[in-house]
């Protein structure tokens, strides 16, 4: 095998893909704007994200805040300032860890089943009645998913931040022995609109990409079913580097690095 030929299918391969994705983000976004809207599909989506990825959600999220403040009180112990627990926990729940532990769990549950469901779809030949019904498959399948992700991730990672922080909360009072008025008056004062106002930026991107990538997957996966559980794997693993990749950029974004 000549390894230059095969390094040039690769990146031909690769180039090829990222084009394809490219131009399927593009005519999501677009479709997503123009009409006609169907809004009753899109109703499906805002409850299957939004309520159903909930407890999971909060779940991850109270667990990550007790955590934090664990290990942040153990860690500034050593240096004698067990007063910076509540600054860290709440500060960095809101920047980094409740969008981003939202995204990848949304990633992990409703990426996969819109890869599976829209492959499935494909594989039986639906997406093609559609478009002979002169109904657009974009418009009908990849728009209410696009944007019942955009707006339903801020609103779990506000729920996330709250849950999270009530989880550090719980810890420093209980377990760690600090009294809860001036925890809650550090908390308070620690905090700053940016943060919350990033967290939230970020959670909007985060929905997109998730959604896009499991239509994506679930649009231009294999013939059967070994290719409908492909699209699924492959829908989660991208969207979950893509949200890695795109929260340091976002964090530089917002704060300047």
């Amino acid at each position: 095998m000549n390894p230059f030929a095969t390094l040039g299918r690769y990146s031909l391969s690769v180039l090829r893909e990222f084009g394809r994705s490219f131009i399927f983000a593009s005519k999501a976004i677009t479709n997503s704007f123009l009409p006609p809207f169907f809004l009753k599909e899109w109703y499906k989506q805002l409850i299957a994200i939004g309520f159903y990825c909930l407890p999971i959600v909060g779940l991850t999220a109270i667990f990550a805040g007790m955590v934090l403040a664990l290990q942040t009180y153990i860690g500034c112990s050593r240096f004698n300032a067990e007063s910076a627990v509540a600054s860290v926990v709440v500060v960095g729940l809101t920047r980094e860890l409740g969008p981003l532990l939202a995204g990848l769990m949304v990633t992990g549950r409703m990426s996969s089943s819109i890869a599976a469901e829209i492959g499935s779809m494909r594989v039986s030949d639906q997406i093609d009645a559609l478009r002979m019904l002169r109904v657009n498959p974009f418009k009908f399948l990849v728009a209410p998913r696009v944007v019942a992700g955009v707006t339903m991730l801020p609103f779990l990672v506000l729920i996330a931040d709250i849950v999270g922080i009530m989880g550090g909360f719980i810890v420093a009072t209980t377990v760690l022995d600090f009294s809860s008025g001036s925890y809650i008056q550090q908390s308070i004062n620690s905090l700053e609109m940016i943060d919350v106002i990033s967290g939230l930026v970020k959670a909007s991107v985060f929905g997109f990409v998730l959604t896009c990538f499991g239509c994506y997957e679930g649009f231009y996966s294999d013939v059967g079913a070994r290719g409908v559980g492909n699209a699924t794997t492959n829908a989660v693993v991208s969207s979950s580097i893509c949200i890695l990749v795109l929260n340091y950029l976002l964090t530089a974004l917002f704060f300047g690095i």
